[in-house]
């Protein structure tokens, strides 16, 4: 009851949509229903039965609110999930489509749908048939268990990366074994190398080579760093070598490109000026302030 009621309080306060996130316990979702939550996610095949299930879909419907549909390996249609002729893929997609057709039988059809497995080649073949078989239906994508910042970073984007970039996905959950601060940097990071959603400025810097004659992952990492506070969608680079740097990063709206103590500043491949290597990243941060924000 403690939970119930702090949860009621906080939808009554949040400036944003508060999701109730609900396993095993359809009476915990019924109730959230009633204490103000803007949408559920539930996975059918841990609630219970279908009439445990049916309970979730009328209070949702007395609500007026959206449910998303679940599935993963732990929360399969028991008509799929014993099934030794199916593979994980098609017992993944025979559940989800189950369920969808269960809650349309119901009356209910404000679902979004999310089918989630931890690897990289069953989270695209799932979402790909799903959207060939229910194209009318929204669809969640993510890699569930993605694991630590560095792995699941990679397999994350490679995963949910190649579904956007096919037209495939809706919303978008970047799970890692991390700061939940992370998993919202990296989903921007996300959206903004696939062309779909810039807030914040994209850091581009070339590998150090023989070229090379300043501290390059040094700088680079620092301007890494303090580009977190910057709300602008610009591109900035920083380049190993003032003699190509400049032009390969051309695309770029402002950059630097260093060695033997100094730097160039540029923008859109044209110098502005020369600065000390030691002034460089204040220098850059100045010109962008002055130009950008």
């Amino acid at each position: 009851v403690g939970a119930l009621d702090g949860f009621g309080a906080v939808c009554a306060s949040s400036p944003l949509p508060v999701v109730a996130d609900i396993h095993f316990d359809h009476n915990l979702a019924i109730e959230a229903c009633r204490r103000g939550a803007s949408a559920l996610r539930v996975n059918p095949g841990n609630i219970g039965s279908w009439e445990r299930v049916d309970a979730v879909i009328d209070a949702a419907g007395e609500a007026g609110i959206p449910i998303r549909i679940g599935v993963n390996a732990g929360s399969l249609d028991p008509t799929f999930a014993e099934r030794e002729d199916l593979t994980h893929v098609e017992k993944l997609v025979g559940s989800a489509t189950s369920f969808v057709e269960h809650f349309r039988e119901r009356g209910f059809a404000d679902i979004v749908l999310s089918a989630k497995a931890h690897g990289v080649p069953t989270t695209v073949e799932v979402n790909r048939s799903l959207s060939r078989e229910l194209p009318e239906v929204p669809l969640h994508i993510g890699v569930t268990e993605a694991g630590t910042l560095r792995q699941g970073t990679v397999k994350n984007a490679a995963a949910i990366g190649a579904l956007l970039m096919e037209g495939i996905g809706d919303t978008i959950r970047l799970s890692l074994t991390a700061d939940p601060v992370e998993e919202v940097n990296v989903a921007w990071d996300l959206l903004s190398a696939v062309g779909l959603r810039r807030l914040r400025p994209e850091l581009v810097s070339c590998p150090t080579c023989g070229r090379c004659q300043w501290d390059l992952m040094g700088v680079a990492a620092e301007v890494e760093r303090r580009l977190a506070g910057v709300r602008a969608p610009i591109t900035v680079a920083v380049m190993g070598c003032a003699v190509n740097g400049p032009g390969e990063a051309k695309g770029a709206d402002i950059g630097l490109a260093g060695g033997r103590g100094k730097a160039v500043l540029f923008a859109s491949g044209e110098k502005i000026r020369t600065v000390d290597e030691a002034d460089a990243v204040d220098e850059l941060f100045a010109e962008i302030e002055c130009r950008f924000t």
